[in-house]
């Protein structure tokens, strides 16, 4: 008898090879450099299917007034990709029809108008170890906008203890899913460089870049955070057992907004300038009371427009930037993306009493709440949105060699089989 997986293997091939055979569709689409303000002729545009390891199946050139015109040979799930300077744009490929206008920029390996607006850091102890959750907010503000991107486009300063356990890149596109990356090292102990575009602020949505580290842990760790750019706020966030203390000459402040959680602040830090504070003590962080220390929870809490990074309302005292990213913070969820979707994903189907697994990026959308109702339609929708970009994700880590050929295997094989549910509830 056949395996489960070899069967579901078979459907989801069946199912693929189905769509190739459909008749070809015609996509259109305009490229635009933001930079100059022109038409990007002669920019190479592709598409590719991140399901079958980001083949590309069409491919032409934007034209001198900016338009280009693609065929999709099938309905599988496709992106559009335009490569500028050597830097890479995505805009999601519809079935057929006119592409959303894709925006590219001019490259250089440095822009004047980059900077940070926070590095957060997110620290609990356990099993002799302190585990860390950095994130970094960066802004491009450049004018002309213009993309900043070389193999040193961000370099940050861990402990030299650390040991990095995983690291991503998310721009500001909207739509954009966080990438696995591999650190570069970059010259002394603990110094790293992302090699990732720092790309113009789309509206208020940034550039964000993700690091989870273990540091051994014997009761007490004395931290010398230092930063590449001008950084408004240095966060850090720690669960009330663990005792923090600020270093000589450095100066945090205490954000008094959840009873569970400490949450420490030094404003305006200079680039190459180290300051330090010490943690003591052991303690985690309590996220399954999240939603309930917000009134509402988190969906209450995030703007009317239903963007992310709502916040937990209006900082107290002065205004407070890192506020606007605490629940997301907490939440682990787009440093965590490929761990959670594999395990979410591996959930038993059909049990019941066990709901329909839900992609980590749609339930953690403010707009989505399990408490709302959702069109079967509706549902499937943004679960194979969800599915596509999740894929798109993995095949993407694939390429670039941060997740091992059996962690790639597992976690396709996951993603397989809700896909398969998907297009069979839609059908």
């Amino acid at each position: 008898m056949k395996s489960m997986k070899t069967i579901l293997h078979a459907a989801l091939a069946s199912f693929l090879f189905a769509g190739t055979l459909a008749q070809a569709a015609q996509l259109t689409g305009t490229v635009t450099n933001k930079t100059t303000g022109k038409p990007a002729a002669g920019d190479t545009v592709v598409l590719v299917e991140p399901m079958t390891g980001m083949t590309e199946v069409a491919h032409t050139t934007v034209d001198g007034s900016g338009h280009y015109t693609l065929n999709r040979p099938s309905n599988a799930p496709a992106l559009v990709k335009v490569t500028h300077q050597g830097a890479e744009f995505f805009a999601d490929a519809p079935q057929s029809g006119s592409v959303p206008d894709i925006a590219v920029y001019d490259v250089a390996p440095k822009v004047e108008g980059v900077f940070a607006e926070a590095d957060v850091l997110e620290i609990e102890s356990g099993n002799g170890q302190l585990h860390v959750i950095e994130r970094y907010f960066v802004h491009n503000t450049s004018m002309p906008p213009r993309t900043q991107w070389s193999p040193k486009s961000f370099e940050i300063v861990l402990p030299a203890e650390a040991v990095v356990e995983s690291a991503q890149g998310q721009r500001p596109s909207a739509g954009s899913l966080p990438t696995t990356l591999k650190l570069q090292p970059d010259g002394a102990k603990g110094h790293y460089a992302f090699n990732f575009p720092i790309q113009p602020d789309e509206g208020d949505k940034d550039t964000q870049f993700n690091i989870s580290y273990t540091i051994p842990y014997s009761g007490s760790f004395t931290f010398h955070p230092q930063e590449s750019l001008s950084t408004q706020s240095v966060g850090v966030l720690l669960p009330k057992s663990i005792t923090f203390t600020a270093g000589p000459g450095s100066a945090f402040t205490a954000i008094n907004q959840d009873p569970n959680i400490q949450t420490l602040v030094a404003k305006n830090a200079v680039p190459g300038k180290a300051f330090e504070f010490t943690v003591s003590g052991t303690g985690s962080m309590p996220r399954e009371d999240q939603g309930a220390a917000s009134p509402g929870g988190p969906e209450a809490a995030a703007p009317a427009s239903g963007q992310p990074g709502g916040g937990i309302g209006e900082p107290i005292n002065t205004p407070d930037p890192l506020s606007k990213y605490k629940w997301w913070i907490l939440g682990g969820l787009a440093l965590l993306f490929v761990v959670a979707a594999a395990f979410l994903l591996r959930r038993p189907a059909g049990v019941p009493g066990v709901p329909a697994p839900l992609s980590p990026e749609v339930a953690a959308t403010p707009a989505y709440s399990p408490a709302k109702p959702t069109s079967p339609a509706t549902h499937n929708s943004a679960l194979l949105s969800a599915l596509k970009e999740e894929l798109f994700a993995l095949e993407s880590d694939k390429l670039t060699g941060a997740v091992s050929p059996a962690e790639y295997a597992e976690t396709k094989a996951a993603l397989e089989t809700v896909l398969k549910r998907a297009l069979k509830n839609k059908s």
